[in-house]
């Protein structure tokens, strides 16, 4: 068996140690294609998703390495069943692919992976959250996995709790109060580890001694926030650290949105503790409201920015109003694993690629998806050349050169001798240069 390159022995060494000893050699060729595509593959790619459900990950793996045209792409999942999938879909993505296909990076991966000893997660195997599946071509092909077996057992009664990064006291109390509260009625604790809510509703999981899980946006060897790092560690040794991007690949703000359908999926239901009118978490309760999941909002005081989200999914979307743990478990009904009819989906806007194509809250909330991630891919000091760029954001040189060139005449990005850069924002609060 030779992948990508690599002899059979140095892979199957390594995606033992990352999958079990047990795999024979048809599944070792699978978890080491799939491995790769995570890589690959932006995370909630469709045509990623596509191809692979149809092909297999492995024969999916095999044609990106053959650089099959789009006709021959299209041929072959016709031939598997899937009909109307458009030839430029597929020239897109192979377009996409190509500066990220690189044999030492997959392995580069895996090796960082069997170092730190996370593991790695597929469908259909134990182990892997069912919750994923509702995500449809947008779940994940893979997911990498530090922590405990109790962790994962425990996402099948799980709850989400999410908010504002810029807690208040008042936020940071309720969500210690319904955090505690849920862990003591049998619940685990899912949220992002990012400052404020999240970060709370971790810690009070851990301090009831219940089980927590974060999803995180980058690799699973690379904490973030830093200032997170001591919490993290407890929660892989007495919960579990989860993400679909492979060890090495750092956190961005286009995957941050995207990593909130992950946190959506795998809980029975989500609560928004504190949330401003453009808050990140309005992001992960509409991908809840997108799947069935029950959503539930606490209010605050009207005078409070930090609440406005939370009202406004309350009063527009349907949100449930909760106030304690015993509400916020009366989401799920008497069936922890219940479903709710998809009701007015909060502002999460959709693409033909991704779930979430607007960042909300973001910096540039005008952003098509593609800037976003182009935008993320740069530096404000260090020039990056064209096919880095294209490798960093997971876009064709082609789309790259446009969107450098449209971003220059917005004054967004800047071109230097050794590459391009990101330009920072004016401010607005000083006055213009004289006119001399």
């Amino acid at each position: 068996m030779s992948m990508f390159g690599l002899g059979e022995a140095e892979v199957a060494t390594l995606v033992r140690a990352i999958a079990g000893n047990s795999l024979d050699r048809e599944a070792i060729r699978d978890r080491f294609a799939r491995a790769t595509w995570t890589g690959i593959a932006e995370p909630g790619d469709r045509t990623a998703g596509l191809v692979v459900a149809a092909l297999g990950a492995a024969d999916a793996l095999d044609a990106v390495v053959a650089r099959w045209p789009a006709p021959q792409w299209a041929a072959a999942i016709l031939q598997a069943g899937v009909d109307g999938v458009p030839e430029s879909e597929f020239q897109q993505a192979i377009e996409r692919w190509q500066p990220r296909l690189k044999s030492a990076t997959a392995l580069l991966a895996v090796r960082q992976a069997a170092r730190y000893g996370a593991r790695l997660l597929v469908p259909d195997v134990e182990g892997w959250p069912v919750g994923m599946d509702d995500l449809g071509l947008h779940a994940p092909i893979a997911l990498w996995m530090r922590g405990t077996d109790r962790a994962l057992a425990a996402l099948d009664t799980s709850i989400a709790i999410v908010g504002a990064r810029a807690a208040t006291g008042y936020g940071e109390h309720v969500t210690m109060e319904v955090s505690a509260g849920l862990v003591d009625r049998g619940y685990a604790i899912v949220s992002g580890a990012a400052y404020g809510i999240d970060g709370m509703a971790h810690r009070a999981a851990l301090a009831s001694h219940g089980v927590t899980i974060a999803f995180l946006a980058g690799g699973v060897d690379r904490f973030y926030p830093s200032g997170h790092d001591a919490l993290l560690t407890r929660i892989v040794e007495e919960g579990a650290v989860i993400s679909e991007l492979p060890c090495g690949q750092p956190p961005t703000k286009w995957r941050f949105l995207q990593r909130n359908r992950l946190i959506a999926a795998a809980s029975q239901a989500t609560a928004v503790i504190e949330a401003g009118w453009r808050s990140g978490s309005l992001n992960t309760a509409g991908h809840a409201a997108e799947i069935g999941r029950p959503i539930g909002a606490v209010p605050g005081p009207v005078t409070s920015a930090a609440s406005a989200g939370c009202h406004r999914l309350i009063r527009d979307y349907g949100a449930t109003l909760v106030t304690n743990a015993d509400e916020i478990a009366e989401l799920l009904g008497d069936q922890p694993n219940s479903r709710v009819e998809p009701g007015p989906t909060p502002p999460v806007p959709s693409d033909s690629q991704n779930r979430s194509a607007v960042p909300v809250g973001s910096e540039t909330p005008a952003a098509s998806p593609d800037e976003t991630r182009l935008l993320d891919a740069l530096s404000f000091t260090s020039p990056r050349q064209t096919p880095d760029i294209a490798a960093r954001a997971g876009l064709s040189i082609a789309a790259v050169q446009s969107l450098l060139g449209a971003l220059e005449l917005e004054g967004r990005v800047a071109e230097r001798e050794r590459g391009w850069v990101k330009k920072k924002p004016e401010d607005p609060s000083k006055p213009p240069p004289a006119l001399i």
